[in-house]
C-alpha cells in the first residue's frame, strides 16, 4: 500500500496538518513512522478523512465520529444515529427555507418600514414568544413544525 507524508496527504484531503495531528491525537488516525521529521500515513487515510469530513458535516462530534471506527479500523456505523441524524437535518432545513421565506419577503416588501410589514411584525412575535425555531416555522409556515 502507498505511503503519504503529512504534507501530501494535507494536499490531497485538504486538511492542515494542524488538524491532521491533532486527529491523530483524538485517535480518528494514525500515523505509520516518520521518514524524518515528517508523518506518514498509509493512502487509506485519506478515505478516513473523507468520512471524518462527512460525520462533521452532518453534525457528529469528533467524539462520537470515534466511536464509529472500530479498533481494528472499520466503520461500525450505528444506523439508527444516522436516521436520527437525517430527521433532524430534515428539521433544520424546514426551519432554514422558512427563515430563507421571510427574509426574501421582507427585502422585497413594498412597506415604507419593516416593523410596518405585518408578516415581518409576526416574525418578530414570534421570536418573543415562542423561539426562534418556531419563528422561523411560523414566518415561513412550512408544512411541518419543528421539534
Amino acid at each position: 500500500m502507498a505511503e503519504l507524508d503529512i504534507g501530501a496527504v494535507s494536499r490531497q484531503s485538504g486538511v492542515r496538518p494542524s488538524t491532521l495531528r491533532y486527529y491523530e491525537d483524538k485517535g480518528l488516525v494514525a500515523s505509520i513512522g516518520r521518514r524524518g521529521l515528517r508523518r506518514q500515513y498509509h493512502a487509506d487515510v485519506l478515505e478516513r478523512l473523507a468520512l471524518i469530513a462527512v460525520g462533521r458535516t452532518a453534525g457528529f462530534s469528533l467524539d462520537e465520529i470515534a466511536a464509529m471506527f472500530g479498533s481494528d479500523g472499520r466503520m461500525r456505523i450505528d444506523r439508527k444515529a444516522l436516521a436520527a441524524r437525517a430527521d433532524e437535518l430534515d428539521r433544520t432545513i424546514l426551519r432554514l427555507r422558512a427563515l430563507s421565506k421571510g427574509l426574501r419577503h421582507a427585502a422585497a416588501c413594498p412597506a415604507p418600514s419593516h416593523l410596518e410589514c405585518p408578516k415581518f411584525r409576526r416574525i418578530l412575535r414570534a421570536v418573543q414568544q415562542r423561539g426562534t425555531a418556531r419563528a422561523t416555522y411560523e414566518a415561513g409556515k412550512s408544512k411541518a413544525p419543528p421539534r
